[in-house]
């Protein structure tokens, strides 16, 4: 903060109208700039460079030109779908400049010529006097020219619930550097509020040039991530792309080399490559990550940006605000204090554990107060003796000092007067002439309660007998009353959702404005246990690499201001983590951005938190982050389980394709079978896993590994595997039936009858990594009995109804075929369900040791 002197305002009667009007015209409205929003058009074309999106309307038009109107207009559909969801979720972000806008611009008070005038809080001006009368919310930031027992709360910008007092200029001078928080400041901010007393502050800055508005700047530079999965699914779409082009080029060469003829083998290969083509990748992503953000919204979590969805299951730190957060952003009286030692905890206490001793002590504290408070300690005072001022009448006022940080209220009832009092315990301890051993004495219970995290009060009385009031409070002669300590209380709920977290391995970081005592109280009531609080000047003089070193075991961080809480996100993520951040005011509003997963409290927080985040907490409540995390992993796995399959179904039908032209048998699958094929496949991949219930290790297992493809080598063998024994089942009960001689359209309807049953069978494999085939078959899917219901019904119309059956160019089938399909899907689950065993007992072993896989599974520092 700069000490030079500040010059006197140049107009004392304010501004004149002309000179606000020409600074107006110079400088601008005191609004945050607006980011230039980009049309529709614009959107639209930024949204079409996506790859995912070009091959979904790239294989929508090659089916529609082959004919295959069904699949055109499926493609056509979620490529539309994608579109306008990624439109409205664009829009939606750029409106946390708004909302800062709407924060940022209040009505106003202002001296001009002479007169006080109100005037929107846009049109306020550089070197503006403004009014602050208490309920005013501060329309710019300004210094202090005259106060009277003011108090502001700042908790916009640093997130702490609790009012801080302000004084007069002393030649003191804002500027950028000049920071929220902490008490006896000249300076105000604006978007906070004054909850008690008044004055008339000197506007020194306006717009993008307030506290508020650096934050909007910083909010507006920082760069979304492309999401990780969309990264990898458009590696794995190429990969797929690449390895059909060549199964296409194969399928070409020996086409001609075997049948005679280029163009057909063109055909052929042309048909064989859209069935292979791998649609399902972005159709999964897009339908996974849509109804990801429906059922979380059932645990009452709001998905901004579905991006986040894939980054909860992710997440190896969360960090986390204290108050609004933790706490409930509210004030209540934990601890009451009598002189003689005595301790009474008013929560827990039973109406008869009150004595008279306490009940005088809250009495007078009431006393102390203002009738109509915005003070949350106050409320909290008035809220455990709200009748203490029946029947008295309020005769004069002392307020705050920077001299003698008390207040005292003078009453009188029923022909009596009382001086109540209360304020810091050594400005209390001062006016009732406590020194000695019982100064030391209440020292030391001012640093017990202060230690519990606790802020601390002194409450003093006594009597006035009607004469003429003292022009001063120590003209009273006071007797001291106790302490009262108040505290801002744990949400029931953390404490266990801290606990879940940690056995998912998953750190959890308190950062806050508060105090490091308050810190270290409030962190070890959530099960947080820091090894160190780190205060904010302390975290100044560590560097990038140093913080992210002592940000590795528990820490919490306290006292730290907002573009700490950035710096400190940005050093997680350097250091490998996948960083979670929860928070509720402006100031929290930048880190919530630049962290992978933004999180916001959507009942207490502050729209600008709303708006920077990616999930907002409809409720408020910390342990919805957990179900959150929860539902994440789950979604993550079940994609997993789609790609397994989708890659393992492949095999067969590529099979089942080139086997007739190396062999010479007839070909098979035509554009019906394969669009029979893709009613199984779509429906299965997106439909029927994505509600497949979770692991029962699934909260037990440490982050994956954000570096880990989303198809891992050991899962593409798996899938690799589980297709090669699919496409050795059809293509032995085609070699099987060719040679006993079993005529073309019997030979199609019994390879195709077996094709379906074992992707039937694929289904069951894929349904669990860890569980039992009984539990698989067990396990209920509503949507796997839709499925599997729908193939029956058709297979069975195929056989029965004849024009299907000359669709389909199916000849009859008999018991012996029927039970040859089934054999040979039988054989193919049997023989998957064996080689998961190596799978299963490697999961157990992680499921059992999450400490070591936690260490191990760590990012590389």
């Amino acid at each position: 903060m700069s000490t030079d002197p500040q010059p006197a305002p140049m107009f004392p009667d304010g501004l004149s109208a002309a000179e606000a009007a020409r600074r107006l015209q110079t400088e601008g409205f005191n609004e945050l700039p607006q980011a230039g929003s980009r049309s529709i058009l614009r959107l639209v074309a930024d949204v079409l460079k996506e790859p995912m999106l070009l091959l979904l309307l790239g294989g929508a038009g090659i089916y529609l030109a082959l004919g295959d109107m069904a699949e055109a207009i499926l493609l056509g559909v979620f490529a539309s779908a994608s579109v306008f969801i990624t439109i409205v979720q664009e829009a939606r972000t750029e409106r946390v400049l708004e909302s800062l806008r709407d924060l940022s611009s209040p009505r106003a008070l202002v001296i001009r010529d002479g007169e006080r005038i109100r005037i929107a809080g846009r049109e306020v001006v550089r070197g503006d006097l403004i009014v602050l009368s208490e309920g005013d919310r501060v329309a710019a930031d300004a210094v202090l020219r005259d106060c009277d027992d003011l108090l502001t709360d700042e908790s916009l910008l640093t997130g702490e619930s609790v009012p801080v007092r302000k004084r007069p200029a002393a030649g003191e001078a804002m500027d950028a550097a000049t920071v929220a928080g902490g008490d006896d400041q000249p300076f105000v901010f604006s978007g906070s509020l004054v909850v008690r007393g008044g004055g008339i502050a000197e506007v020194m800055a306006t717009g993008p040039h307030t506290a508020i508005g650096r934050i909007g700047q910083s909010v507006t530079a920082l760069e979304t991530e492309t999401p990780r999965l969309r990264q990898q699914t458009r590696r794995l779409v190429v990969a797929f792309a690449i390895g059909g082009a060549i199964v296409v080029a194969i399928t070409v060469v020996l086409y001609a080399m075997y049948r005679g003829g280029w163009l057909e083998g063109i055909l052929a290969g042309i048909a064989l490559g859209m069935s292979m083509l791998p649609e399902e990748f972005p159709v999964v992503l897009t339908v996974f990550l849509a109804m990801g953000a429906w059922r979380i919204s059932q645990a009452r979590v709001l998905t901004r940006r579905a991006s986040a969805i894939e980054s909860l299951g992710a997440a190896t730190v969360l960090c986390s605000d204290k108050t609004g957060t933790l706490t409930q952003n509210r004030m209540m009286v934990a601890r009451l204090v009598l002189p003689d030692g005595g301790v009474l905890q008013p929560a827990t206490a039973t109406p008869e554990a009150i004595a008279p001793p306490f009940r005088d002590l809250v009495a007078t504290a009431v006393l102390a107060c203002d009738p109509q408070s915005h003070d949350p300690m106050e409320k909290a005072l008035h809220a455990l003796g709200a009748d203490a001022t029946a029947g008295a009448t309020l005769q004069r006022r002392y307020g705050l000092r920077p001299d003698l940080l008390a207040m005292t209220n003078v009453w009188s009832r029923d022909g009596a007067g009382v001086a109540a009092a209360k304020g810091a315990p050594e400005a209390i301890a001062k006016l009732c002439g406590v020194d000695g051993g019982a100064l030391a004495a209440l020292q030391a219970r001012v640093e017990t309660l202060a230690a519990e995290g606790l802020r601390v009060l002194g409450v003093a009385e006594a009597s006035w007998s009607g004469e003429a009031l003292p022009d001063a409070q120590q003209d009273f002669a006071f007797s001291f009353r106790g302490l009262v300590g108040f505290a801002d209380p744990l949400r029931p709920e953390v404490k266990d959702a801290v606990a879940e977290c940690r056995a998912a391995g998953v750190r959890v970081i308190m950062i806050t404005g508060d105090y490091p005592a308050t810190a270290t109280a409030i962190a070890r009531q959530a099960g947080i246990d820091p090894e160190r609080v780190i205060a904010g000047p302390e975290l100044a003089d560590l560097d990038d690499d140093a913080l992210a070193l002592a940000a590795r075991a528990p820490t919490a961080f306290a006292r730290i201001m907002p573009e700490q809480k950035l710096r400190i996100v940005t050093a997680l993520k350097a250091d490998g983590e996948i960083v979670a951040m929860t928070g509720d005011g402006v100031n929290d509003a930048p880190s919530l951005k630049a962290a992978h997963i933004g999180i916001a409290m959507g009942g207490r927080g502050t729209d600008v938190a709303r708006e920077a985040s990616a999930i907002v907490l409809l409720d408020d409540d910390f342990g919805s982050i957990v179900k959150a995390i929860r539902l994440g992993r789950r979604i993550y796995d079940n994609l997993r389980k789609a790609m397994s399959f989708i890659l393992a179904v492949h095999f067969p039908i590529a099979g089942l394709a080139l086997l007739p032209l190396v062999t010479g048998l007839p070909l098979l699958l035509g554009p019906v079978h394969i669009a029979f094929l893709e009613m199984i496949i779509d429906p299965v991949c997106s439909l029927v896993f994505e509600a497949e219930t979770e692991e029962s290790d699934i909260m037990r297992r440490p982050p994956r590994d954000p570096q880990e493809p989303l198809l891992p080598r050991p899962l593409v063998l798996w899938g690799a595997l589980q297709g090669i024994l699919a496409m050795l089942a059809t293509g032995g009960v085609l070699l099987l039936a060719h040679r006993n001689g079993m005529p073309d359209d019997e030979l199609r309807a019994l390879v195709f009858f077996s094709l379906v049953s074992v992707i039937v069978s694929l289904i069951f494999v894929n349904r669990s990594f860890s569980s039992s085939l009984r539990e698989a078959l067990l396990r209920p899917n509503r949507m796997l009995l839709l499925v599997i219901g729908f193939v029956v019904a058709v297979l069975a119309t195929s056989l029965t109804l004849p024009a299907a059956a000359a669709l389909f160019r199916f000849g009859p089938l008999h018991a012996d075929d029927l039970a040859l399909t089934a054999a040979a899907a039988i054989t193919t689950l049997i023989m998957l369900e064996l080689s998961k065993f190596p799978l299963r007992a490697a999961l157990s072993r992680r499921a059992d040791k999450p400490d070591q896989v936690v260490k191990a599974a760590s990012p590389a520092r």
